[in-house]
């Protein structure tokens, strides 16, 4: 059977129109892809950020190094805390053994069984972190303004911080989603989570932080009376910031606040309703944002009777 040449040219060319139109196809798909795995708000990550963010203000004013740098660093090497390295070694920013002399613990990185620095608590951690950016390796970093985060996360990768070819990309989006350059112009921190978070034996119970406020984890046992023993807060003041009574039976794993909770959530939380999950109560929810009762009742124009379901959303701020 004889082919006709014309007709042979005519199906090379739908065959090229379709290989075209395939590739077009695929560039969008991939383009698609590359938009939806933009970074999205994580609650894990604002709580590291809330519970962190005075430890990393206080080392800026201390060496220079802006707290939004050290925040996105310890958020992004740390797994916003929940790394093996974070749990095991309190190691938050993958600082490696040379020039060690202390503690170490090993982990598969870019070879199996590589050495990482040991801490004691998160606070030596941090501290570590800014001593090793003095070291003359990042002295160019020193010349930029302590505003001027975008500088800072591409010195960081140009100077070897990482081997990964989106460091400095990754640090700013983390730095520009949670708003971290807030903190490079403050003045002062909170020394009172900074001398008791993530540092054992400062109290029984670890500190956190969360919505300008501290609060602890209760273990089983605890009262208001033991729990005001240890943090040197009357019982009646801590049953009152938590809108409690005195004598009060207090539940294992709920929290308990250290000072008076306020009337809205975190700046964070704008536009950000909470949805009720099984199980919660407006208490629960109230102190897991660490605001007061009332006003959780009052932003949402509830009745103090209205009994929540499961799926409602709720202002928090």
């Amino acid at each position: 059977m004889r082919v006709n040449s014309r007709s042979l040219i005519y199906a090379n060319n739908i065959k090229k129109m379709g290989q075209v139109r395939l590739l077009i196809i695929c560039i969008s798909l991939l383009s698609c892809v590359s938009t939806n795995a933009q970074l999205k708000w994580n609650s894990r990550y604002q709580a590291y950020i809330d519970q962190y963010k005075d430890l990393a203000i206080s080392q800026m004013l201390k060496y220079n190094i802006p707290a939004s740098i050290t925040l996105a660093q310890g958020l992004l090497e740390s797994g916003a805390g929940m790394s093996e390295l974070a749990i095991k070694g309190n190691n938050h920013f993958g600082i490696k053994c040379h020039d060690w002399t202390g503690k170490t613990i090993h982990y598969d990185d870019d070879e199996r069984g590589e050495c990482f620095r040991k801490y004691k608590n998160v606070l030596e951690s941090y501290e570590d972190h800014s001593k090793f950016l003095l070291r003359p390796r990042y002295s160019k970093l020193f010349t930029l303004r302590r505003t001027n985060y975008k500088g800072w996360a591409n010195g960081l990768k140009s100077c070897g911080y990482a081997t990964s070819p989106t460091y400095a990309k990754n640090l700013i989006e983390l730095i520009e989603l949670y708003k971290l350059y807030q903190y490079d112009s403050a003045s002062k921190y909170d020394k009172f989570i900074v001398d008791h978070t993530g540092i054992p034996g400062a109290f029984s119970h670890e500190i956190y932080s969360n919505n300008n406020n501290y609060y602890l984890i209760v273990r089983s046992g605890d009262t208001f009376r033991s729990l005001a023993k240890e943090t040197h807060i009357s019982y009646r003041k801590l049953a009152k910031y938590n809108e409690r009574d005195k004598k009060d039976v207090l539940i294992e794993g709920e929290r308990i606040y250290l000072k008076q909770k306020q009337k809205k959530a975190a700046k964070t939380y704008k536009k950000r309703p909470h949805i009720v999950n099984d199980g919660e109560s407006m208490y629960s929810i109230a102190q897991y944002y660490g605001i007061r009762l009332e006003s959780l009742y009052k932003m949402n124009h509830l009745s103090p009777y209205y009994t929540i379901k499961v799926g409602d959303k709720l202002r928090v701020r």
